[in-house]
């Protein structure tokens, strides 16, 4: 069920701006007011996917304006995100945002020059938190040393995060980037199939950017666009961390073989366990949900066997 708010325009945006949101009433208006600047004279068709929210954020939505509201059942984010470009105009590009997420001031014209250059499928913006420190957003594909649990060696052979900071000054290529604000093209959109909705939270981005580049499409970090991303906005619990662990694995596994995958599981298994004597205690439901299939979060729909797939 979709508010009673306008369709798609007549004539075809520059952008289709797809936010999907769960309880984000506190959040969400800034977001909304953040977007004419950012676009800086582009044109877009706004659509805010509402996953079942409790807390009245698609009401107040609905009464903000310039923007149109989705109803749906809580379908994750990348089903959200399906859904909402579904719903949107068939714009060639399709912006999508957290919503707890803030763009600069004529963010979005340098992004959409990215994503137009060749062989680019997505283009991630340069990211900082609300305290103007720099957000390590752009990741390196996940491999067997990386699950070692070293990342603070800060060494890219051990660790998924580029720490460099010269590397978020240049425009650059690089495997994957934080889904909270990313712009892709309606043909790498098309070409996938649209977000992997089993991972329902958590390894959609990776798996999106992965699959894009199996593709022939890169993607491609913009450092003059500028979001600003508040972060754990999804509801960080227990459940939610050992939604994301679980989810890792199965991203290494749909890429790589049995042998790999059981090295990388039981990688993930022990890096998990080191956190526990550490204070950690997400990390125990974690292995809990790795070692015990039947006690995952049932959104997965990986249940009913020891390796997720």
């Amino acid at each position: 069920m979709s508010a009673a708010l306008p369709g798609p325009p007549a004539i075809l945006p520059d952008i289709a701006v797809v936010i999907v949101s769960y309880n984000s009433a506190h959040v969400i208006g800034d977001l909304l007011d953040s977007l004419p600047k950012a676009l800086d004279g582009l044109t877009a068709d706004v659509v805010v996917v509402d996953n079942d929210s409790s807390d009245g954020t698609a009401e107040l939505v609905a009464t903000l304006g310039g923007c149109r509201v989705v109803r749906s059942p809580n379908v994750g984010y990348a089903g959200g995100i399906n859904r909402g470009v579904r719903e949107a105009a068939p714009a060639q590009a399709i912006l999508v945002l957290n919503p707890d997420v803030r763009l600069r001031p004529g963010s979005l014209p340098p992004l959409l020059a990215a994503l137009r250059e060749p062989g680019v499928g997505i283009a991630a913006p340069r990211v900082f938190t609300p305290q103007g420190k720099l957000h390590l957003s752009l990741r390196r594909e996940p491999t067997l040393p990386r699950a070692l649990g070293l990342t603070k060696t800060r060494l890219a052979v051990f660790s998924e995060f580029v720490y460099g900071p010269s590397a978020y000054t240049r425009p650059c290529t690089v495997d994957w980037a934080l889904g909270a604000a990313l712009l892709m093209s309606r043909e790498c959109y098309e070409a996938l199939g649209g977000w992997d909705e089993t991972y329902f939270l958590y390894s959609e981005e990776t798996d999106l950017s992965l699959r894009a580049r199996d593709a022939g499409l890169l993607t491609r970090y913009e450092p003059r666009s500028v979001a600003v991303h508040i972060g754990g906005e999804s509801g960080r619990s227990h459940r939610t961390h050992a939604m994301q662990i679980v989810n890792r694995v199965r991203l290494y596994r749909r890429r790589h073989g049995a042998l790999a995958s059981w090295a990388y599981y039981w990688l993930v298994v022990a890096n998990q366990m080191s956190r526990v004597p550490r204070g950690r205690r997400e990390s125990w439901h974690a292995v809990v949900a790795l070692l015990r299939p039947e006690r995952r979060p049932a959104e997965l729909g990986c249940s009913h066997r020891r390796m997720p797939r």
